[in-house]
C-alpha cells in the first residue's frame, strides 16, 4: 500500500468512487436511501475537477492509499479558521473526511491514511477534531480504537433533515 497525494483525474475518479461506495454502505439505515443514491461512484470530469480544487487549499493535506494500483480510500485534513468547521479552535486541525472503499475495510488502509494525515499537520496544531454520524457505529469503533475521544455532540443537516453527530478529539 501507498499513501501519497492524489496525482492525476483517474487517481480523483477512484478517490470520488471510494467516497460514494463508503458513504452507501456505511450509511446504510442512517441516511435515507435518496441521499446514499444520490452519492456519485462514477463521476464526470466536471465533478473530478470540482474535487481536485477544493483540495487545493494551502491550510490541507490530502493523501490516497493506493493498493494493487487503485485507490481504496482518502484523508483529508485542515486547520486554519477558513478551512475548518466551527467546533475547530485556534491551535486545532480537522479531519474533514476519511473514507476507504468497504471492500477494504478492516485491512489497516484506514488507520495508514489517519496516521499519514495527522503526520502532515503542523507542528503549531495540538488537537485534531472530527465530526461523525452518532448512529454511526463503525465509525465510532475506529474512532475510539485510534484515541479519539467524544467531547460534544452536535448537528447536520443533509436533504432538510437534521442529523445528530459526535464530536471526536485527540492530543496530536
Amino acid at each position: 500500500m501507498e499513501i501519497r497525494p492524489p496525482e492525476t483525474d483517474a487517481e480523483m475518479r477512484e478517490l470520488i468512487r471510494a467516497h460514494g461506495l463508503s458513504w452507501r454502505e456505511a450509511y446504510d439505515g442512517i441516511l435515507p436511501d435518496a441521499v446514499l443514491d444520490a452519492m456519485t461512484v462514477d463521476p464526470t470530469p466536471a465533478e473530478v475537477e470540482e474535487w481536485a480544487d477544493g483540495f487545493s487549499d494551502d491550510d490541507s493535506a490530502v493523501f490516497v492509499a493506493v493498493v494493487d494500483g487503485t485507490v481504496r480510500g482518502f484523508v483529508d485534513v485542515r486547520w486554519g479558521a477558513e478551512n475548518t468547521k466551527s467546533f475547530v479552535g485556534p491551535g486545532e486541525a480537522g479531519v474533514k473526511a476519511i473514507y476507504v472503499h468497504p471492500d477494504r475495510w478492516g485491512e489497516g488502509v484506514g488507520t495508514a491514511l489517519l496516521q499519514r494525515g495527522l503526520d502532515a499537520l503542523p507542528d503549531r496544531v495540538e488537537t485534531v477534531r472530527l465530526e461523525a454520524f452518532a448512529d454511526n457505529d463503525v465509525g465510532a469503533r475506529f474512532y475510539e480504537a485510534r484515541g479519539f475521544e467524544q467531547v460534544d455532540a452536535g448537528v447536520t443537516d443533509i436533504a432538510d433533515e437534521a442529523y445528530l453527530t459526535a464530536i471526536y478529539a485527540r492530543d496530536c
